[in-house]
């Protein structure tokens, strides 16, 4: 059963979650001796565009609606040239790590936004409905359930209004294999149906940069979802997307902080050259991705993104933080290759041990992020190119370091781990 909680929208009374921070890599027992820390990367991108939408194949996404109910036609008129106050914006994952920003963003600008989100969001559902309604101050809340299109679809057939575009950042919060598809495609797909039954004619996803090279599972969900929604948009002049594939997080990069602030050495897997990001800060991300509600520069692009200043490497991160805190660096280097061991030995308790199948996952994500740059992949020359990899906004990871010095990392909670 879907609640709607009442609030006044435009004259309308509402009747009303792949990177680097992955501290489980395999299982707490394999690698907790070395404390290491892994994060993900998420990648959004600014003033440099791909001029052409990656082509994917496969069938006609065909749109199936979960009730009789009459479709609401997208108006004839663009929403664009609307003013933002009478935008109908939904969002999905509106409770998440990212979620939560790009929500502020979108009610800042002015836009009428409704918030689709559980009763009881947050990581294991620890937000009550009253924190979730304070968390989501200034938007119209809707509680629903995006993994179940009847729910969500006989929500927004409940506020009595048409949407005009459908903001999705709905991720998996563990990467596992199930989770996966169930959110990263499934509950995605749900949104999408479900918006654009009701009027939606634009699509803002907010994806993965480390889906340009798809090992993984979750990455393999993701694609399937950006296929499909640029097919619909291939097959409708008058639907639109914006893919956003951001880089690394700052918060997925502070997992070593409290260490190093402690004596501790930075924890980094080979030479500490292995993987580099342009970090980008949450809310120059959900600025970014407001951006992509309205401008008509960004659509139908899929768009890469980084925060401003150079691709940092782990190495870099680890000097950087021993300098704001005036020590001597000292550093603990692990060979990769422990990493290849534990999810050989892994994928083998599968075959026998079927419940291992998300441990043996987590293991192949740590791996992953541990090798992987988060960085726009060049596949002529076989690398990633730093220098292609679009910077965006003006928060530094420098200053977000100095902060978490500061002020620790109350509120900053990663969950399971983040995915980008």
């Amino acid at each position: 059963m879907s609640i709607c909680t009442p609030f006044n929208c435009n004259g309308h009374t509402l009747q009303l979650s792949k990177t680097h921070s992955i501290k489980r890599v395999f299982t707490s027992h394999l690698i907790s001796k070395f404390q290491v820390t892994t994060v993900p990367y998420a990648i959004p991108l600014p003033s440099v565009y791909l001029s052409e939408p990656i082509k994917f194949s496969g069938k006609r996404f065909n749109l199936v609606t979960a009730s009789a109910t009459p479709t609401v036609e997208t108006p004839k008129i663009s929403f664009r040239t609307k003013n933002p106050k009478d935008i109908n914006v939904l969002v999905v994952g509106s409770t998440g790590y990212i979620g939560k920003f790009v929500v502020k963003e979108l009610v800042k600008r002015g836009f009428n936004v409704i918030a689709i989100a559980r009763e009881k969001s947050g990581i294991r559902g620890k937000n009550s409905k009253e924190e979730t309604l304070g968390l989501l101050s200034g938007a119209n809340a809707c509680f629903s359930d995006v993994t179940n299109l009847e729910s969500l679809d006989k929500s927004i057939e409940n506020l009595g209004i048409s949407i005009d575009v459908v903001v999705s950042c709905l991720a998996s919060r563990s990467g596992g294999v199930k989770d996966s598809w169930l959110i990263d495609y499934e509950a995605t797909k749900n949104s999408l149906v479900a918006g654009r039954k009701f009027g939606a004619s634009h699509f803002v996803l907010l994806s993965a940069i480390c889906v340009q090279k798809p090992l993984l599972e979750f990455q393999r969900a993701k694609l399937k979802f950006e296929s499909e929604l640029i097919e619909e948009a291939n097959n409708d002049e008058n639907f639109t997307y914006s893919i956003v594939r951001p880089t690394a997080f700052f918060k997925s990069l502070a997992g070593q902080v409290e260490l190093v602030k402690d004596g501790k050495p930075y924890v980094m897997f080979g030479d500490g050259k292995l993987c580099s990001c342009k970090p980008i800060s949450e809310p120059d991300l959900a600025s970014f991705i407001a951006d992509c509600v309205l401008s008509e520069e960004l659509i139908n692009k899929i768009l890469p993104i980084g925060g401003p200043g150079d691709a940092l490497t782990p190495l870099e991160q680890g000097e950087m933080l021993f300098r704001l805190v005036g020590k001597e660096p000292k550093f603990l280097k692990v060979p990769i290759q422990i990493m290849d061991f534990a999810i050989g030995v892994l994928d083998f308790l599968v075959k026998v041990f079927p419940s291992l199948e998300d441990a043996a996952e987590f293991g192949k994500i740590g791996r992953y992020y541990a090798a992987e740059s988060m960085l726009v992949w060049d596949p002529e020359t076989g690398e990633y190119d730093a220098e292609s990899t679009p910077s965006y906004g003006k928060d530094t990871l420098e200053e977000f370091f100095k902060r978490v010095l500061e002020e620790g990392m109350t509120g900053q909670e990663l969950g399971e781990q983040m995915i980008f």
